[in-house]
């Protein structure tokens, strides 16, 4: 008796989200993780689209008063924008977009509470920008990894050893230029 045995599965692509970024994808085979502490990642799903995204931002805004210094990558108000933005050129449709909303961790007692801060800013701008929010897991003191798949929308979410997180703190940035200028 011969048995029909199907093809092997084309292995998953994993990619991984880090402070700063914002990912999109139509690919069945793609896979978004990961890891917060008192960062925030936001998920969005066009279902019709089949077509996903995630960010993961470390600061809600700017304080106001700061000295306005362009874009930050690693700010939400960049970082939603940016993912809305992606998600649409890629053939999303706003009215469509499917949110779920994932860390806010409140990681140090005794500290300025950022996770709260960046959870309420999360909510806050997808409240003004009409997407839906379909699930949550924000707050408390305790690291997640988050793991997406695009295409379907299906998102996971676990606790981690608070260790797993990343520091928070943005990426040393190239000191700016300086010097005289000459025009000519």
């Amino acid at each position: 008796m011969n048995l029909m045995q199907d093809p092997p599965a084309k292995p998953l692509t994993r990619i991984t989200v880090m402070q700063g970024q914002a990912r999109v994808s139509a690919g069945p085979r793609v896979e978004f993780s990961t890891v917060l502490g008192s960062c925030v990642a936001t998920c969005l799903y066009d279902p019709e689209a089949e077509l996903g995204g995630m960010n993961h931002f470390l600061l809600a805004e700017p304080q106001p008063g700061a000295p306005a210094t362009g874009f930050d990558e690693h700010y939400g108000v960049y970082l939603m924008e940016l993912l809305i933005n992606e998600m649409l050129a890629n053939g999303a449709s706003k009215p469509r977009l499917r949110a779920h909303l994932y860390g806010g961790a409140n990681m140090h007692a005794g500290m300025a509470r950022i996770g709260s801060m960046n959870a309420e800013f999360a909510r806050g701008f997808l409240a003004r920008e009409r997407i839906a929010l379909v699930r949550e897991d924000l707050g408390g003191n305790s690291a997640r990894r988050v793991e997406m798949r695009p295409a379907s929308g299906q998102v996971r979410c676990r606790t981690v050893a608070n260790s797993m997180a990343p520091a928070a703190s943005p990426a040393p940035r190239a000191p700016a230029a300086s010097g005289d200028v000459e025009l000519f």
